[in-house]
């Protein structure tokens, strides 16, 4: 059972306050990137608001919003705006969620339809209040996704549904072309990163939907900067093919306040090249490495690569 937070609307991280403040880096050149000025940008925002719809783009201060907004491409996030976990390197605001909206699964379907995505990735906060760590309603954003826009290819990141049996039956009975779920970092930071998540319950989450459908993509991302080694992360790669995943992604921590975990070091493009090779010589159908790879950047360019990759693979 969550434990209620008062959420004061001035503070984002209510549960960080405590914490001593780590300054925030001067971020190197090949991280920075421009203000959002294009008009699709803004018409994407302003169909978001009318759908009164949340996105991982906003909520999560993705640096790449500019650029992904101004091609119509936004992450959906479900089940409300605040989450019941406080890991220390994320910007959703943390707390006791409102009960889900009925009507959320239409509202994400309408705008997927008046955006003419041709992929679409719907992610979520962790809802550990909920029995079923919210699946049937991921479940039920699937399917109406399906219905009105049946041409459209669907990606979900889901949390791990920790404590939550049956979930990843739920989730594979749905049926979406891609399931991920993200590592986040290497296991030894789990304790001070993802103080609520267990690093062998998200390989058993990706371990399971790839058993019970083959058919459905899994993928998972990690991020870089907080103190990991290149060892740990190639571990990390290993323990991902065990459990067959066809994708990963890898970039750059970015430090949203003073109150979040520090960045310990940014990973140079050639540093993110020598990555993309180790996971490709590793297995994995499709890698996408830079500083400012995120799991939804480029998905829809992305899960085409993907699809080509195992046609060719079946082929062989």
């Amino acid at each position: 059972m969550a434990r209620r937070i008062e959420i004061d609307h001035r503070v984002r991280h209510p549960e960080k306050q405590h914490r001593p403040d780590n300054p925030i880096a001067r971020k190197p050149e090949w991280i920075r990137v421009k203000a959002p000025t294009h008009p699709v940008y803004h018409e994407t925002r302003a169909l978001m608001r009318e759908k009164k719809l949340a996105t991982v783009c906003e909520e999560a201060a993705c640096p790449n919003i500019g650029e992904c907004w101004s091609q119509r491409h936004a992450t959906m996030m479900i089940m409300g705006e605040i989450c019941t976990r406080a890991c220390a390197f994320c910007n959703v605001a943390t707390g006791l969620p409102q009960p889900l909206a009925a009507d959320e699964p239409r509202r994400v379907a309408e705008a997927v339809a008046v955006m003419g995505l041709k992929h679409v990735v719907i992610t979520s906060v962790d809802r550990d209040d909920l029995a079923d760590g919210g699946a049937a309603h991921f479940a039920a954003v699937i399917a109406t996704v399906r219905a009105a826009a049946p041409a459209t290819t669907i990606e979900v990141l889901t949390p791990d549904f920790l404590r939550k049996p049956g979930a990843p039956e739920v989730i594979a009975a749905a049926r979406p072309d891609v399931f991920n779920h993200n590592f986040e970092t290497v296991p030894r930071l789990y304790p001070a990163i993802r103080p609520g998540a267990r690093y062998y319950q998200s390989i058993r989450l990706l371990d399971q939907v790839k058993r019970l459908d083959p058919s459905i993509f899994t993928k998972s991302g990690l991020m870089v900067g907080l103190g990991e080694s290149r060892a740990e992360i190639s571990q990390v790669m290993d323990d991902l093919r065990v459990a067959d995943v066809d994708f990963i992604t890898i970039g750059q921590y970015l430090q949203p306040s003073v109150k979040h975990a520090a960045v310990e070091k940014f990973w140079t493009p050639e540093e993110f090249a020598d990555l993309a090779g180790l996971a490709r010589a590793k297995g994995f159908l499709q890698v996408s490495a830079s500083p400012l790879t995120r799991s939804s950047y480029h998905a829809d360019a992305d899960f085409a690569a993907l699809r080509a990759a195992r046609a060719k693979q079946l082929a062989a």
